[in-house]
């Protein structure tokens, strides 16, 4: 969730930037499975999201029995625990909050734990209202890998696309959050009614991701 901050004084060189990860897909459905069950997109938000602030609402929210889903770009989320690679330094629009915290009261850390953002509650579209809320497990698919996740923080009301540091490199996406993520082709899955016990528990959360995932293949 980006939201306006104070830029700090001058500092010295941040750590070197990262390449991004190409590593194959969490969990054993492949990303063309959960593509093709998809389907087209039968509409549940009330209208179209922007994709960044001032573009044209584009982006539809879609729903199947089982899921939501939308297709859009990737804006790389920093916010959260301050770390080597997600700080005011590396992040003009760092924020210490993410609107989910950790089961300790912390915030999360967007370096290392795979989430996607949702945009607030709006007419466009109540993501509660289809069972989506901090803690719902995610698959998010890019280039034939899946990456698994949960909905960690909130975002603008009509802006869709955007998820952690740790998801982007783990699609294999630049993530720096000063100018990284992907122009299009993300496609952000969420099950729908699921949660993980604790949010910050990514292998709780793959876990969960692979075993829903075979479940909306074969409930067809």
């Amino acid at each position: 969730m980006h939201v306006p901050a104070v830029l700090p004084a001058p500092a010295g060189p941040g750590p070197a930037r990262e390449r991004p990860v190409a590593r194959s897909s969490e969990g054993a459905v492949a990303a063309t499975e959960l593509l093709a069950r998809l389907g087209a997109c039968h509409r549940i938000s009330r209208g179209r999201y922007r994709t960044d602030a001032g573009r044209h609402p584009t982006v539809p929210v879609c729903g199947t029995r089982d899921a939501v889903f939308w297709k859009a770009d990737m804006d790389i989320d920093c916010d959260g625990q301050p770390t080597a690679r997600c700080n005011r330094r590396t992040d003009p629009q760092f924020d210490t909050m993410t609107a989910y915290d950790q089961s300790d009261g912390r915030h999360l850390n967007a370096e290392k734990l795979p989430y996607i953002v949702v945009p607030a509650p709006s007419r466009i579209w109540n993501p509660r209202k289809h069972g989506v809320r901090g803690g719902s497990v995610a698959a998010v698919v890019y280039r034939g890998r899946v990456q698994y996740a949960v909905v960690g923080d909130i975002g603008p009301r009509d802006v869709i696309g955007e998820a952690s540091y740790a998801t982007a490199r783990g699609l294999g996406i630049r993530a720096d959050p000063d100018g990284g993520g992907v122009p299009s082709g993300v496609t952000y899955i969420v099950f729908r009614n699921s949660r993980v016990n604790r949010i910050e528990d990514h292998p709780a959360a793959v876990a969960a991701g692979a075993r829903l995932a075979r479940l909306f293949l074969a409930n067809r």
